[in-house]
């Protein structure tokens, strides 16, 4: 009878790959900005960007899907679906995170490049986009690969909110069946699978865009 239901939980994958990709996504386009703001920002903006980490590396996920579901988008007059309001906690949870991965590759390209680009007439701005980045985001690769796998294991928390997960469907499947043990396991290594193939895929792209002699560090 179980065997019957798994196509419902292999339908969960794609809702798992959006939160994933989503939370991901969104943790790129914050973290990156507050890492560039914790390098070269000014004081007051190194520390109210050290809030925003502190407060988001500090509070456990479950606690923000509720507050944000239940308290902060309804207190603001949106009450979103359950998907996009993962997303969104996911991503700025993940953003604290991606900040110090991101922060710790731009330190690791050297302040010599941007002495040397600055000396040859660069602006700021421009030797930041045009000479680091594009070393510091190959250098943050493996660090961005166990962000990854961190977040899709994370991704399962948003059963409480009813996301239409692996896991929320796994749970249904075992009410469904009485049976546990089979739809667990399945669940398990679905996960093993996606976090497998994940990071295999981005140690790979790491592995063919790595600078020499230069390596990630936190």
């Amino acid at each position: 009878m179980f065997w019957a239901y798994v196509p419902y939980m292999l339908a969960g994958v794609l809702w798992t790959f959006a939160l994933v990709g989503g939370g991901l996504g969104l943790g790129f386009l914050i973290g990156l900005p507050i890492a560039i703001g914790q390098v070269y920002g000014g004081r007051v903006v190194k520390a109210f960007l050290d809030v925003y980490v502190w407060f988001f590396r500090g509070v456990p996920l479950l606690v923000l899907l509720f507050l944000f579901y239940w308290g902060v988008f309804p207190a603001l007059g949106h009450k979103l679906p359950a998907l996009e309001a993962s997303i969104i906690v996911l991503g700025l949870r993940s953003g604290a995170y991606q900040s110090q991965i991101f922060r710790g590759a731009i330190e690791s390209v050297g302040e010599g490049q941007m002495v040397a680009a600055r000396s040859l007439g660069m602006s700021r701005v421009s030797a930041i986009l045009h000479i680091i980045l594009p070393q510091a985001l190959r250098i943050a690769i493996p660090g961005w690969t166990n962000e990854y796998a961190i977040l899709l294991k994370d991704s399962a928390i948003c059963f409480t909110l009813g996301v239409l997960e692996i896991l929320t469907r796994t749970r249904y499947v075992v009410i469904a069946t009485g049976e546990a043990l089979l739809p667990y396991i399945t669940a398990g290594f679905l996960f093993i699978f996606l976090t497998y193939g994940g990071t295999k895929v981005l140690n790979v792209i790491y592995e063919k865009t790595r600078i020499p002699g230069l390596v990630w560090r936190m």
